[in-house]
């Protein structure tokens, strides 16, 4: 009798339907770890995207303006009246991550502090987890879960 090679259409759908039921059992389980990497992808992004201008703000000695909207994060060179995208990057609905926050762009003066705010606070949310994006008046970012 020679030996059987390969496998049978009846063992393929048996792991199948195993591998199935065992997605089935385990994905309600994964889902509040990966909301939480979710939001914390979002908000390491947006606290990097502070970081990068003050830092672009300190070593251009020019103003530097930040916007964080849903779609997109941006940095702005500010020279006189114009301004010039020197950084962008995906903004948190690409993690499907809501944002709620202010609008208004932060600038950060050629010191590295912000103009015209005190801390500015970025709630970030995906599922049950959230994270919280503080910007201080002297430029400091935290994230705070």
């Amino acid at each position: 009798m020679q030996a059987r090679r390969g496998t049978t259409l009846i063992e393929i759908v048996i792991v199948l339907a195993a591998v199935a039921i065992l997605t089935a059992a385990l994905l309600p389980r994964l889902a509040g770890p990966l909301d939480a990497l979710g939001a914390e992808s979002a908000a390491i992004r947006i606290a990097g995207a502070h970081a990068r201008a003050r830092l672009y703000a300190l070593g251009g000695s020019r103003v530097t303006l930040v916007s964080v909207a849903a779609d997109s994060l941006v940095i702005r060179s500010v020279d006189g009246i114009d301004t010039s995208i020197v950084w962008s990057d995906p903004g948190p609905l690409a993690d499907r991550v809501t944002l709620a926050g202010p609008a208004t762009p932060v600038a950060f003066a050629p010191t590295g502090w912000t103009l015209g705010l005190a801390n500015r606070t970025y709630r970030l949310v995906r599922g049950a987890a959230h994270r919280d994006v503080v910007i201080s008046r002297m430029g400091r970012v935290r994230i705070v879960r």
